[in-house]
């Protein structure tokens, strides 16, 4: 999906708009926190427009994913994806499943050159996926905006929370992905920001089981899988290649060294136009009303740090997986308040490290097993 030869330091591989945080929805998880009515002071079309266009001076074919709140609770985000298109930006959204999302609405967002449509799917059945969301009917509008954009011929990308509540289900959600025709199944890793602070995360020894999981699936099932928020991932990954082959440290085979982690190949602009290292790491470094978006990626303290990753302390500091993975500078900020703190959903700790562990580890009774301790015999 994302070009190999992109250097992070110069463009990220995506930028994230907010066009509002308005939603029907008031999810369990939801990081914006978002509210029925849109903000009064949120990006006009014509600063959207002057948004976009600057966007483009990334280069070439910027990827752009407008999300929310609800994107579509603005009557102008079809105009905004046709204006993004003609720019040479490839437009791409996260809409809620609320009854905005219609057939007809899809069918207008493919014309006007929408290339990918990021659908959320927390449980497999309306029960447990509503209750999730806190709206009835949304999985049934869901599942409906899948249709209509297959139909539509728009690749669908499926998005799932992984937390206490909802990781049984994954197995199951596995089977749903692959029948709904998704190009690519996105598992976010819980961050505890915003309405999310107060869902149980799972812990770092469940998180390495699901991993090894989604590697040991990714094969045999008809659509790409990636982890949003847990770059670790990449790490899991290659160990176990080095397990079946006896490899040393190799690439992720998308042709990219380096993970993508918040400032670090990846932006977000909020719907007031604070640019942010991600969405879940609300420390902005500029404003796009009175600064270059570019000059703030590219140029800002903030960014640059997050970006060099000998800046990074404590286990990740000293793990030799750093460069292809980085952690969550998100969820270690949410922790500690340190974005470039270790990230304590990870439980591996390198061979010979003797600092300190992360503090919330000892908060919940978790220490790391054998499984995930660098020098083990085995990986699992």
């Amino acid at each position: 999906m994302y070009p190999g030869t992109i250097e992070t330091e110069e463009r990220p591989f995506v930028l994230i708009w907010e066009l509002t945080q308005a939603c029907e929805l008031a999810c369990k998880h939801c990081r914006a926190e978002a509210d029925p009515d849109c903000h009064p002071d949120e990006l006009t079309t014509a600063e959207g427009k002057e948004l976009l266009e600057e966007a483009t001076e990334f280069g070439d074919g910027q990827l752009v994913v407008l999300s929310g709140g609800d994107p579509l609770a603005r009557p102008d985000t079809t105009e905004l994806v046709r204006y993004g298109t003609e720019q040479g930006l490839r437009m791409t959204m996260t809409p809620s499943g609320t009854s905005s999302l219609t057939p007809r609405r899809i069918r207008a967002l493919a014309d006007a050159g929408l290339k990918r449509m990021a659908l959320s799917l927390d449980g497999v059945t309306a029960s447990t996926h509503d209750e999730f969301r806190q709206e009835a009917g949304s999985f049934d509008e869901t599942m409906t905006a899948a249709r209509a954009a297959r139909e539509s011929e728009l690749p669908v990308q499926i998005n799932t929370t992984v937390c206490r509540e909802t990781v049984d289900e994954l197995p199951a959600l596995r089977e749903r992905v692959a029948d709904l025709g998704a190009v690519l199944w996105s598992v976010f890793f819980l961050v505890p920001v915003g309405r999310g602070a107060v869902l149980d995360p799972i812990s770092p020894a469940r998180a390495e089981e699901v991993m090894e999981w989604l590697c040991e699936i990714q094969g045999d099932v008809p659509f790409g899988i990636k982890t949003t928020e847990a770059p670790h991932y990449r790490r899991v990954a290659l160990q176990q290649r080095v397990d079946s082959e006896g490899e040393g440290p190799v690439s992720d085979g998308i042709g990219r060294q380096t993970g993508i982690v918040a400032g670090d190949g990846f932006a977000f602009v909020s719907h007031l136009g604070d640019v942010y290292p991600s969405g879940f790491l609300p420390v902005s470094a500029g404003n796009v009303r009175t600064e270059s978006l570019v000059e703030v990626y590219r140029k800002s303290e903030l960014f640059q740090r997050l970006r060099n990753r000998d800046e990074l302390t404590g286990k990740c500091g000293a793990c030799p997986y750093r460069a292809v993975c980085g952690g969550s500078r998100s969820r270690a900020y949410a922790y500690t308040g340190d974005p470039l703190a270790s990230d304590p959903l990870c439980g591996f700790v390198p061979d010979g490290y003797d600092g300190p562990l992360p503090e919330s580890w000892e908060r919940q009774g978790w220490r790391p097993s054998e499984a995930v301790v660098a020098g083990a015999d085995t990986h699992r």
